[in-house]
């Protein structure tokens, strides 16, 4: 049995780029620290913290897969950019969205004598189409697709339970494992989703 606490970072994501997910996850959780460390003062309008943390842990999942040891860099500067660059990234598009009502709006006045036809403004609903029911079908097969094949046992658990309402407190205690590792396994999952 490996010792993970006495192998250095490179040496862990080495691990963890052959496929050995305790060390990666050993990895995760001894950088937890300094994602929260760069969160503490930051917050996105609207969100929760907790999203605040996801994001970091989606940089710190990045800097173990995408850490290369022979470049001569410093896994821990290396950890520090990637979770700062992905905090940035959420806050400047939350920061976009904050903003999209604005830039979407519609006019009650659409008619040059300042009279609203309520129709033309509230039109028929996009679900109402059946191309776009068929469209959200077929998405909807692709995002099971994508769980089945990206995600391991244990993340679908995670997930399974997560989309059911369970806080990672209730998690934790129904899988047997601490908070560390659920929150973990969101980001790990969050990020194998996102990916295209």
């Amino acid at each position: 049995m490996l010792e993970y606490d006495k192998m250095t970072d490179e040496e862990l994501v080495m691990a963890s780029h052959d496929k050995d997910l305790a060390a990666e996850e050993y990895l995760l959780q001894r950088y937890s620290r300094l994602v929260r460390k760069e969160i503490r003062f930051l917050f996105i309008v609207g969100a929760d913290s907790d999203d605040l943390l996801q994001e970091g842990m989606i940089g710190l999942v990045k800097a173990i897969r995408d850490f290369k040891p022979d470049n001569g860099a410093v896994f821990s500067t290396f950890a520090t950019t990637c979770v700062r660059r992905q905090i940035r990234t959420a806050i400047t598009a939350s920061n976009r969205q904050k903003h999209m009502p604005l830039n979407s709006y519609v006019s009650f006045y659409s008619g040059d004598d300042g009279s609203t036809d309520l129709s033309n403004v509230l039109g028929d609903s996009q679900m109402d189409n059946p191309e776009n029911i068929i469209l959200a079908e077929e998405k909807r097969e692709e995002r099971f697709k994508a769980i089945e094949s990206k995600l391991s046992t244990f993340e679908k658990r995670v997930l399974s339970l997560y989309l059911r309402g369970l806080s990672y407190a209730d998690i934790s205690q129904e899988l047997g494992k601490d908070t560390k590792s659920v929150n973990n396994a969101l980001t790990r999952i969050r990020l194998k989703l996102s990916e295209k």
